[in-house]
């Protein structure tokens, strides 16, 4: 028997998976699956077998379907934890699910359910990093950590999430799969924060491309919305994902789109609905092709710039406040 962790490679995702390793001891010979935070289809990647037992964390089960059957009807057992979409949920015998698309519960949270909070500390890491501060701040409660000590762990939460954007795993600065084999031998993520390398090293990288992004002009901007565009560089595919999370955080009744520029020409689109009304990003996002993502944050892998009018005009209709 063989096991395979299939995880996002963003915060949740990382944090997720995590929290799972340090509970279960046979998960360290787990292959593992994984990708840039927009590479989704990762299912389809499982070579498993018969008997062999597979794990998905943090991707959408709409967007992996038929790979997900395919590993069904192949005798594969599969557990599937995740909030965003995710369609019509399958019946079957060898699949446990552990969905909630619920707008402020991130797939760390969904673990941490099912561990019974003994890995909360990565928890309210994974769930700052998926933007959903109240959230985690309540989850940390019965931790009682100091406010210093709480920002720290928010901080890691918007580095990880940080590294996992890009239009390529060259982008960023840590493979996703490497990054966890530097978190896993760490039950404290404060031990991690203060002995490896990497956090320091995410620090300087997202401090540099915020600053960059910091600086540039929205291309819309009123009191409900706000829409902007980043050139085809680096530093923007990185920095797409938590920027949107730090102007949902600074206008909270705003919704934003933060659309970054493509080598190839169109563009990758981020956007996040009102944090005080956390509802109606992944709607808009399945109207395009490549769309989907969760209530309160989604996305479109490629929009086409002949669709760029069309996104700007839903965008600007949707998140109504009547």
């Amino acid at each position: 028997m063989t096991r395979y962790d299939v995880f996002n490679g963003d915060a949740d995702g990382l944090c997720a998976l995590q929290q799972l390793h340090l509970s279960e001891p046979e998960a360290e010979q787990a292959i593992l699956i994984t990708g840039t935070k927009r590479e989704i289809a990762l299912v389809q990647q499982v070579p498993a077998e018969a008997r062999d037992q597979v794990t998905v964390l943090d991707v959408s089960l709409d967007k992996n379907r038929g790979a997900l059957m395919d590993l069904l009807a192949r005798g594969v057992s599969v557990r599937y934890v995740d909030h965003h979409y995710p369609g019509e949920i399958p019946e079957h015998p060898n699949l446990q699910t552990h969905i909630d698309t619920t707008a402020d519960r991130g797939t760390s949270l969904l673990v941490d359910d099912l561990l019974e909070g003994r890995q909360r500390a990565w928890a309210v890491v994974g769930t700052f990093g998926d933007n959903f501060d109240a959230a985690a701040i309540r989850a940390a409660a019965p931790l009682g950590l100091q406010q210093d000590a709480l920002e720290r762990l928010r901080e890691l939460g918007i580095l990880l999430n940080y590294n996992g954007y890009g239009a390529t795993v060259a982008d960023l600065h840590f493979p996703p799969d490497a990054l966890f084999a530097r978190l896993r031998p760490y039950a404290d993520p404060l031990e991690f924060v203060r002995c490896d390398q990497a956090f320091e090293a995410l620090r300087t990288g997202y401090a540099d491309d915020m600053a960059r992004a910091r600086a540039m002009s929205p291309e819309h901007q009123n009191a409900t919305h706000l829409l902007m565009v980043l050139p085809a560089a680096p530093w923007a595919r990185r920095v797409g994902g938590v920027f949107a999370n730090e102007l949902a955080q600074q206008a909270p009744s705003r919704a934003h789109a933060l659309l970054t520029q493509l080598e190839q020409g169109g563009f990758v689109v981020s956007v996040r609905a009102p944090i005080d009304r956390p509802d109606g990003a992944d709607a808009l996002c399945r109207q395009f092709e490549t769309g989907g993502g969760r209530k309160a944050a989604a996305g479109i892998n490629q929009l086409s710039d002949s669709d760029y009018p069309r996104f700007v005009e839903a965008f600007l209709a949707a998140f109504d406040t009547d």
